[in-house]
């Protein structure tokens, strides 16, 4: 595997911020992100790293957005208590494995950009018709329904590159994720994957040999006959 020098991964993104200098918590986490964009840069996925000078009232501390065909791995860390809230209560050993993780679900969602799929059913689903009342309602159990397909997929690839790099601490991530979309406010909302989640209980789940985005695609497919 191409490995991208950690200094030169940390001084690319403290010139996307504008700053000299990145703060103790984005170098941390890039650090611990470091072999996952490797790993997008051997597949020369269109991955830029943009550190934000300062995090919004809504900002989660790493997202994936998309702009003029490439994707946008965005901190969002200074200023934001959320960057420490995600691993509350998580073993201070268990953090870069988390962080890693995270850090492959945001890979997934720029691959799936990259094939031109985002948004889109694999071949020979048909989508059901909604039951909503309105228009409006339909449009936003849409919205929803999309969303949380793609977090589905973007969950099982973090669980797939778990497995793939680190099989004796699967269980760790795996029960990490089931907490956090088990905390979702509603159930099928925006951001709740167990339907996935629960597909890939162990990481035998995933098919031998194949690229972790095709293990997490065939798993993926699956899942969406139950959501």
């Amino acid at each position: 595997m191409l490995k991208l020098a950690l200094p030169l991964l940390l001084s690319l993104a403290a010139a996307s911020a504008g700053a000299a200098q990145l703060t103790e918590v984005e170098t941390r986490w890039l650090s611990a992100s470091a072999s996952v964009l490797s790993y997008a840069k051997q597949l020369k996925l269109p991955v830029d790293i943009v550190v934000q000078p300062e995090a919004g009232p809504n900002d989660v501390p790493l997202a994936m957005g998309f702009a003029d065909g490439r994707c946008k791995l965005v901190l969002s860390m200074r200023g934001n208590p959320q960057a420490e809230a995600v691993l509350a209560g998580v073993p201070s050993d268990q953090q870069a494995l988390l962080i890693e993780a995270m850090a492959a679900h945001e890979i997934g969602h720029c691959w799936r950009y990259a094939e031109g799929v985002w948004h889109a059913l694999p071949a020979g689903f048909v989508e059901a018709p909604d039951d909503a009342s309105t228009p409006e309602l339909r449009k936003l159990a849409r919205e929803l329904r999309d969303t949380r397909r793609e977090e589905g997929f973007s969950d099982l690839l973090a669980l797939a590159w778990t497995q793939r790099q680190h099989p004796a601490q699967y269980a760790v991530v795996h029960s990490w994720l089931l907490r956090l979309r088990s905390e979702q406010p509603t159930e099928y909302g925006s951001h709740d994957t167990r339907a996935w989640l629960k597909l890939a209980a162990d990481g035998q789940a995933f098919a031998a040999g194949q690229m972790p985005f095709e293990q997490a695609r065939a798993l993926w497919s699956l899942g969406l006959l139950s959501d």
